[in-house]
């Protein structure tokens, strides 16, 4: 389905926010209270920053808090596609009552032409405009008032003109530049929704359930439709994972208290269980150290009987090298751009990458590549051939990259084939 202008991508239902939530501290006992709780502080924090568009207030904070309960609970009122467009639609118009058509300060709502445009452009009804014209006007309009947008005029939105959305086309008059803009917007959103929405609706009966539903989104008393629905597909999607552990890991079982007040904490900046800057990282790392503990052990066992075999070098950083073939060229520094050719495998011999295997030497810079590469390749001279055994530590350690799993002990064949200044 293409995309539409302004129409949200969940169901949304309407709320009411009666709770007050407060960041507090709490007491974590074990590392899979600690997980939890730093799943939800983490999120908390990305939902305030990027989400909220700076309301922190507590009704924004209620809303979301709400919304991502009654998703847990499995009480969010599930509505067919047309439906949940149509709401999205009256909710996201309402939006604009407060900050102006699309966001525009300056374009004040008239719901009664939105709608008409609307419902002429689901009808294909072109007495007042065609959607062709209502496109090139309406992108017009808003490419002069964005080249406008550095202006610092401060516009206050009137009272928006309010009408509830009919079911039969009409012709209404145009009498400012204004009333064309939302008729036209209107027009063009509702040409869309009828190829992309309603194009097989032989019997009215969505158009019908839609204009409802957009009535209905009218009426919601939602302050954030967005962030609203993000909740509640934030707490559906908890409740799902509960099967088969908490983000996928059956070891950790979901206590959704402990994600709810990290996301409190996380939305109201609340560092005192936790510091959020440490807490994504916390949950990176633990989830590795479950899911690929018995890899790390094994490379520390391999690298351990690996350093007693002739011809192993061990550094002071725990690398370890053979020399295969020892080049006279000059050797490079971490700053040099490099061409190589290079088989790379994990400990138990499986491939992972491997320039020699696609039959073409790479170059990059030796300060873009993993800690292992970066101080071994300076050891070689031009014309050398190494190889590299590299600890997790030294490598993508409890990341996972491509098919390395978290914590893998790298192989390295390397052959330096040049420096590139």
């Amino acid at each position: 389905m293409k995309k539409l202008s302004f129409i949200a991508l969940a169901a949304l239902a309407m709320i009411s926010c009666g709770n007050t939530y407060r960041a507090q501290q709490i007491n974590l006992s074990s590392t899979n209270d600690s997980v939890n709780y730093a799943l939800g502080l983490v999120n908390g924090s990305q939902v305030k920053m990027y989400q909220m568009a700076g309301d922190t207030s507590d009704k924004a904070i209620a809303e979301f808090i709400d919304a991502l309960q009654r998703g847990y609970d499995g009480k969010v009122e599930e509505l067919s596609e047309v439906a949940t467009i149509g709401r999205n639609i009256g909710q996201s118009v309402k939006d604009f009552e407060t900050k102006g058509l699309v966001g525009q300060a300056a374009w004040q709502l008239n719901e009664k032409l939105f709608f008409q445009g609307l419902v002429n452009g689901l009808l294909q009804d072109t007495t007042m405009m065609t959607p062709d014209d209502a496109r090139q006007y309406f992108q017009t309009q808003y490419q002069a008032v964005a080249a406008m947008a550095n202006d610092s005029v401060e516009v206050k939105v009137a009272k928006p003109i309010k009408g509830k959305c009919g079911k039969k086309a009409n012709v209404l008059a145009l009498n400012t530049q204004i009333d064309s803009i939302n008729y036209a917007f209107g027009a063009m959103n509702g040409d869309e929704i009828r190829m992309y929405v309603l194009a097989q609706d032989s019997t009215g009966e969505d158009f019908e359930e839609l204009i409802q539903a957009v009535n209905t989104g009218l009426k919601s008393k939602v302050k954030n439709p967005q962030l609203v629905a993000m909740g509640e597909n934030i707490g559906k999607t908890i409740k799902q994972q509960e099967a088969d552990g908490l983000v996928g890991v059956p070891q950790l079982i979901t206590d959704f208290e402990l994600i709810k007040q990290g996301f409190i904490n996380g939305m109201y900046g609340f560092d005192g269980v936790m510091p959020v800057a440490m807490a994504g990282d916390y949950i990176q790392t633990t989830i590795a150290n479950l899911q690929f503990g018995e890899n790390k052990a094994a490379g520390e066992k391999f690298l351990a009987e690996n350093a007693l075999k002739e011809g192993v070098v061990v550094t002071e950083s725990g690398l370890q090298y053979e020399v295969l073939k020892m080049g006279k060229g000059p050797k490079p520094t971490a700053t040099d751009r490099v061409k190589v050719h290079y088989h790379g495998t994990l400990i138990d011999g499986t491939v992972f990458d491997s320039s020699v295997e696609r039959g073409e030497p790479i170059t990059f810079g030796l300060n873009q590549v993993i800690a292992g590469w970066t101080e071994g390749v300076q050891l070689m001279p031009v014309g050398s051939k190494f190889r590299f055994y590299i600890p997790q530590e030294l490598g993508y350690g409890a990341r996972e990259a491509g098919t390395i799993p978290a914590y893998s002990t790298l192989i390295f064949e390397v052959e330096l084939l040049g420096i590139e200044k």
